[in-house]
C-alpha cells in the first residue's frame, strides 16, 4: 500500500458529503428500530426499541463476535418486563423471536441485492459462494418459522418427545417455543406487511445512500449502484461475527466492492477507512448517550441471568 497516496487521497476528503453519509447512516439505524416495532404481535409498541437498537449497535463497535445482539435482547426485555409485567422468560424469548426474523430479512434482502447487482456487474466468485450459502440459510430459515406458524402442534408433540424424561426440562422448552410463536405473530398479522415493506426499503436505501454519499466524499464518480455494491459486499462480509467493530473485515469488503469498478487500492482503501468511521464514531456516540439514558451498563448486562435461571 502507498501510504502517501492514502494520506493525499484523505486530506483531499470532501467533509460535506461525508456529513451527508453519517446523516444518512443514522437514518439507517433509525428506519431499523422503527421496523423492528412492526415485528412484534399487535399492541401498543414495546417500549424502549430505539435505545435498544442504538445501544447494541455501539456495542456491536465496541464488543467483539456481534455481541450487541445480545444486549439488544438483554435491553429490551428488561423494558418489556418493566412495563409488562412479562417474565424473564417470555421477554427474553419473545424479543429473540423478533430477532431472528429480523436476521431471516436481512439475509433475504442482501442476497436479493446481489442477485440484482450480478445481471449488471462481475461479481467476484467468493461473493458468489457466499450468497449461495445465504440463500441456503434463509430456506432453512424460513422452512423452520412456517413450520412452526403451520403446525404448532406438531411442534410441541416433538419437543415433548425429545424432552419427556425431563418434565421440569419440557415445561421449559415447551414455554419458550410458545413464546417464541408470539414473536412471529407481527410478521403473519396483514397490517402489518405494508410497513415492514416500506421500513425494510428504508433500511437498506439509506445506508446504501450513505456508502455512495461517502464515495462522492473521496472524488469517486461511480453510479449509484456502486453504493448498493459496497452494502452488498459489507454485508456478506460481516454476517460471520468478527473483530469489535467489524475492524479487517469491514475494510477488506469495501476494497474488494470497489475494485471491481477499477477502483485503485489506495483510493479504495481512504474510503473504507472513511466509510467505517462514518458508521463507527457516529454510532458509538449515540449508542452511549441512550446507554447513560437508561441507567444501564455492558457490564451489567454481562452478569444478568440466564432465562433459565
Amino acid at each position: 500500500m502507498d501510504l502517501r497516496q492514502l494520506g493525499r487521497q484523505l486530506l483531499a476528503t470532501n467533509w460535506a458529503w461525508a456529513a451527508f453519509s453519517v446523516v444518512a447512516g443514522l437514518g439507517g439505524l433509525w428506519a431499523r428500530a422503527k421496523r423492528w416495532r412492526w415485528l412484534f404481535p399487535p399492541g401498543p409498541e414495546p417500549p424502549g426499541i430505539m435505545p435498544a437498537t442504538m445501544i447494541a449497535y455501539m456495542a456491536n463497535a465496541v464488543l467483539p463476535l456481534r455481541a450487541g445482539e445480545v444486549v439488544r435482547v438483554y435491553v429490551l426485555a428488561r423494558k418489556l418486563r418493566e412495563s409488562e409485567r412479562m417474565t424473564g422468560a417470555q421477554s427474553v424469548w419473545l424479543v429473540t423471536a423478533t430477532l431472528v426474523v429480523e436476521r431471516v430479512l436481512d439475509s433475504l434482502a442482501i442476497v436479493s441485492i446481489l442477485a440484482m447487482l450480478v445481471l449488471v456487474i462481475p461479481l467476484p466468485r467468493v461473493i458468489e459462494w457466499a450468497a449461495g450459502v445465504l440463500l441456503v440459510i434463509d430456506v432453512v430459515g424460513v422452512s423452520v418459522l412456517v413450520a412452526m406458524v403451520r403446525a404448532p402442534e406438531a411442534g410441541r408433540r416433538l419437543l415433548l418427545r425429545l424432552t419427556g424424561r425431563w418434565p421440569a426440562a419440557a415445561r421449559t422448552v415447551v414455554s419458550i417455543f410458545d413464546t417464541g410463536l408470539r414473536g412471529l405473530d407481527g410478521i403473519r398479522t396483514p397490517s402489518h406487511l405494508p410497513r415492514l415493506a416500506a421500513w425494510t426499503a428504508l433500511v437498506w436505501l439509506l445506508p446504501a445512500a450513505a456508502a455512495w454519499t461517502m464515495l462522492r466524499a473521496v472524488h469517486l464518480d461511480l453510479p449509484f449502484r456502486a453504493g448498493w455494491t459496497v452494502l452488498a459486499f459489507v454485508g456478506v462480509g460481516i454476517s460471520v461475527p468478527s473483530a469489535p467493530g467489524y475492524v479487517g473485515v469491514f475494510h477488506a469488503a469495501a476494497t474488494a466492492a470497489l475494485e471491481v469498478f477499477g477502483v485503485p487500492r489506495s483510493a479504495a482503501l481512504a474510503f473504507a477507512l472513511l466509510y467505517h468511521a462514518s458508521v463507527i464514531v457516529p454510532t458509538t456516540l449515540v449508542g452511549w448517550l441512550f446507554l447513560l439514558r437508561e441507567h444501564v451498563s455492558l457490564g451489567e448486562v454481562r452478569r444478568a441471568p440466564t432465562p433459565a435461571g
